[in-house]
This record gives C-alpha cells, structure tokens and sequence, in this order.
C-alpha cells in the first residue's frame, strides 16, 4: 500500500512538471551569456524616489532548474541614495572558490536571464531605513556565505529566508517553489521563513510550517504543499501559489 502511494505521488509530480512545461514554457534563450537582464520597469526610479525601499524579487531559475523552482534576491534603497543595493547568493561563485554571498549595486527589477521577475515584497517610507539596517546586519551573520547546494540547500532561497526570519516585518510569503527556504542546515526547529510562526524541519527534506503569513506547508523532498487561508491560496511544488480569492 505504502509502495502504491509513493508511485501515485511520483507520477502525480512528474504529470505536473510536464503539464508546466507545456503551459508556462521557459524564457530563458538556452545561452547564459545573451540572455536579456533587461529591467522590467516596475522598480521605483532612484534618482526621483527619495524614500528607503526594500523589495524582494523572484524568477525563475535559469535553464531546466527554472521548470522546478525560482531564484530569489533582496534589494534595499535607503532614503536618498541614488542606487539599489542588491544582496543574493550565486552559486556559480562556489565553482571560482569566492563567496557565493554577493552584495553590489545594480537596478532590482532585471530579467533573471530572460526570466520575468515577481515583486514578492515590497516596504516604503517611515521605518525602512530602520529595516535596511537590520538587513544589513542579518547579511553579516549568514552563516553559508561559501556553501551552496542546489537542492536541498543552503542555496538562494535559503539566504532570502534566513534575512525573513530576521526582519519578519517583511512580511514575506516565499511561494512554494522557492526550493531551499525551509533549509534549516542541523537545526529542526526555528520561526516559519516568513520570521513569524513555527517551523519543524529535517534538512530542508522533510517538515512543516504552521503561521499567520504562510498558512500551513508540508515539505516533502524539499516539494512544498500547502494552503494559505487569507487570502485564500493553494500551494504545489512546480506550479507555485494559486489564489483563489483575489
């Protein structure tokens, strides 16, 4: 019986992997190099923007890895500043032995090598400054700052998570196919990703999140299924977050 379950289950993931790809085809143009990074005009300008933002973004990874889950990065413009800092993990970097942690400025909203961005959180105005601080500082106590592991983690999504659960301000709801948020490395419990909420993992493999901003998750393999109440919204590995109310 058990046997016959985990077949289904298999088959289940394999039928919607392929449903995806038939439906929501990649952007990506196969070469890395010529991929577009073009912004898709939905940042604030800096230059006329005087208030501190903080946004997060995510897009589909790059190539194949895109059909499964998405690549996440964070964005801060402190008041007045002329420019976006952006903080991500690139695990291209662990191949050239240099810390896969990257801080640089750069415009927030690019392609993600052809991939079209989501805004997944986006803070302005009074107390922001006071968030980027603690961003700043939640950067520097990341503890996999050469370390990278596509799946279960720690990878991009990790990094995004961990700076969520230390400014649940946020309020940051990582879909379902950000892979690798509910990596926890050796411990088994902490606060749900979002920063608020309860969260049991096993290596990012096996787990569960219960909170006010996610909903309830079930983490299989590092396959997130779940349902969030308010707004209503389904939760499936591959696809992402459905809303069914708007």
């Amino acid at each position: 019986m058990q046997l016959l379950f985990s077949q289904r289950f298999l088959l289940t993931l394999i039928l919607l992997g392929f449903a995806f790809i038939i439906v929501f085809p990649s952007s990506s143009d196969g070469n890395w190099r010529t991929a577009s990074r073009a912004s898709i005009g939905i940042a604030p300008d800096p230059a006329i923007t005087p208030e501190a933002i903080v946004q997060v973004y995510g897009a589909r990874a790059y190539s194949w890895r895109g059909y499964f889950g998405i690549h996440t990065w964070i964005a801060v413009k402190p008041s007045h500043a002329q420019s976006y800092t952006i903080y991500e993990v690139l695990g291209w970097r662990q191949r050239r032995q240099s810390p896969v942690l990257a801080i640089y400025d750069q415009v927030p909203d690019r392609r993600w090598f052809g991939n079209i961005p989501e805004l997944l959180a986006d803070k302005r105005g009074e107390g922001v400054d006071e968030l980027i601080e603690r961003i700043d500082q939640a950067v520097e106590r990341y503890p996999y700052t050469r370390k990278y592991t596509l799946w279960p983690g720690p990878n991009s999504n990790t990094f995004t998570a961990w700076i969520s659960r230390s400014v649940p301000e946020l309020e940051l709801s990582l879909p379902a196919t950000a892979i690798g948020k509910d990596y926890l490395g050796y411990r088994l419990i902490a606060t749900a990703p979002s920063g608020s909420g309860f969260q049991f993992s096993f290596f990012g493999l096996l787990g569960f999140v219960v909170s006010n901003v996610e909903g309830f998750e079930f983490n299989f393999l590092g396959l997130t299924f779940g349902i969030n109440p308010d707004p209503l919204a389904v939760k499936l590995p591959i696809i992402g977050d459905i809303q069914l109310v708007s």
